[in-house]
């Protein structure tokens, strides 16, 4: 079971109107979705796995929010929102949701690379179910 996805729009709507918005030069979304590709595949090489069918999807919230937190201390980050999925979710269901604002690209780039992979990294677990 997922949970009822952000509007993008709202988000940056939001964003924009935050104290430290006149502060950012540039918002960068991530979208993570679950692939019929999986994850050892994709980034070992490894075959044979079968087609994904559905992801079993659980995050840390703490860390999430921690992380938050910590990327607002990052150089030009001035604003940082992010929304997780959880439970079952099938191929091309969203997993999570990642909003930077940042004074220059990249600065924002920078964050948002650094922001998601230690969200991926370090605060979820993804258990790929196969066809």
């Amino acid at each position: 079971m997922s949970k009822p996805e952000p509007s993008i729009d709202q988000w940056l709507k939001e964003a924009k109107a935050d104290p430290k918005a006149a502060q950012c030069g540039m918002f960068l979304t991530h979208n993570g979705i679950v692939r019929i590709t999986p994850k050892k595949q994709v980034r070992e090489g490894v075959q044979g796995l079968g087609e994904v069918a559905k992801v079993q999807f659980s995050y840390d919230a703490e860390g999430v929010a921690a992380a938050e937190k910590e990327a607002l201390t990052w150089p030009g980050v001035y604003y940082v929102r992010t929304w997780m999925n959880e439970g079952e979710l099938g191929v091309g269901d969203s997993i999570m949701y990642v909003l930077i604002g940042a004074d220059i690209r990249p600065n924002c780039v920078d964050a948002l690379q650094k922001l998601v992979g230690k969200i991926k990294n370090e605060l979820v677990v993804e258990k790929e179910i196969y066809a």
